[in-house]
Order: structure tokens, then C-alpha cells, then sequence
């Protein structure tokens, strides 16, 4: 929400929109009850106007804009000062930007410092970047195994590629396969189903 800079799921957004349409209320935010905006304009604004609290979520938000624009410069600004928040998903997306080099040099040791930090942080993908990039085989089977455990089906692809050539365990493999099963469990609700079938029903 770019009034207060809070993010709700596709399944409770969803849930809420129907509840207002049902009882015919106002559109406003869950969180702060701001009304939601009305207009592509009073939305970029409010959105701004966190970016000027430094507000992580909305820095991000910003650079991925900038980025979509092919304005690698200004992503890598926004992205930049989330970072300095903490922002775990800015560290992420820095770290491709060094993987790339895009706008900036290619350069691996920052790579796999900002991709230390997200996956500290819980970024599944991070963590499975770091996996893929470890040249020690037993600490990257470890990072592998710790984003399956988050959901990453990257992960669990690349595990079972280590484990057809006896770099994985059957034990730790069929681990990493409850684990990532029980992570992709968690995400699933009616309310978010609802919201996927709705989503694909107006393309």
C-alpha cells in the first residue's frame, strides 16, 4: 500500500475487495484505513511520499519501476538505500545487478556479500544463488537444502540434479523434499486460490 507501506497477500487482498463489493463499503486500506487511491496520480504520489520516509518496501518498489523503465542506474540507487534499512529483497536484487553488471561492474565478491545478508535475512532465492555459486559442494548442498526448506523449487530442481550424480543423500534429499512441501503448504488458502483463478479468468 503506498499510503503506509504495508503489503497483504494476493488471497487477502482479494478476500477484502469482495467483502466491499458485497457491503457496497469504500475501498481504504486494511492497515491504516486510508482510502485507496483513485487515480494512477494520487497513487505514484502517496507512493513517493514514503519513499521520502525511507520506507524499504516502497524504495524497492520504486526500483523495480526503475528498472522495468531500463533505468538501471536509478534501480540501483533505490535499491541501494533499502538496503541501508535492511530491506532483504533489495540485497537480493543488488546482488543480480553485480551478477549482471548491470550499471555497475561485474563483481562477485559483492554479489555474494548482498546474497549473505538476504539469505541471513530468509530470502529463499538468495540462499539458493549462494548454493549455486559455492564451489565447496557440501556447503552448497547446505544452502540448497535451507531454501527448499523456504519454498524454493529452483532449490529442490538442483538438489535432485545432485542427487542423480551422488552429491546428495537419499536421506537429506527426501529431508528437502518434506521440507519444501510443507513450505509450499503453508502459502495455500481458499482465499489465495480464489485469487489465482480470478486473476487468470480476466487475461
Amino acid at each position: 500500500m503506498g499510503c503506509c507501506g504495508k503489503m497483504i497477500c494476493d488471497g487477502c487482498s482479494y478476500a477484502n475487495t469482495m467483502r466491499e463489493i458485497q457491503e457496497s463499503l469504500d475501498p481504504v486500506c486494511l492497515f491504516c484505513r486510508h482510502p485507496s487511491p483513485e487515480t494512477l496520480e494520487e497513487s505514484c504520489k502517496l507512493l513517493m511520499r514514503r519513499v521520502e520516509s525511507n520506507d524499504p518496501l516502497s524504495l524497492v518498489e520504486v526500483g523495480m519501476k526503475r528498472l522495468t523503465e531500463g533505468d538501471y542506474a536509478g534501480a540501483f540507487k533505490y535499491w541501494t538505500k533499502a538496503a541501508e534499512v535492511g530491506d532483504a529483497e533489495a540485497h537480493f536484487h543488488l546482488s543480480v545487478l553485480y551478477h549482471d553488471g548491470k550499471c555497475v561492474q561485474t563483481d562477485l565478491k559483492k554479489e555474494v556479500y548482498h546474497l549473505e545478508i538476504a539469505a541471513i535475512a530468509g530470502h529463499p532465492y538468495a540462499r539458493h544463488n549462494l548454493g549455486c555459486i559455492d564451489e565447496m559442494i557440501d556447503r552448497a548442498v547446505k544452502h540448497l537444502i535451507i531454501a527448499a526448506n523456504l519454498g524454493c523449487d529452483e532449490a529442490i530442481q538442483k538438489l535432485k540434479e545432485y542427487y542423480k550424480y551422488g552429491k546428495v543423500s537419499k536421506e537429506d534429499f527426501a529431508a528437502a523434499l518434506r521440507g519444501h512441501h510443507a513450505a509450499v503448504d503453508a502459502t495455500k488458502s481458499p482465499q489465495r486460490r480464489e485469487a489465482a483463478e480470478a486473476s487468470m479468468n480476466m487475461r
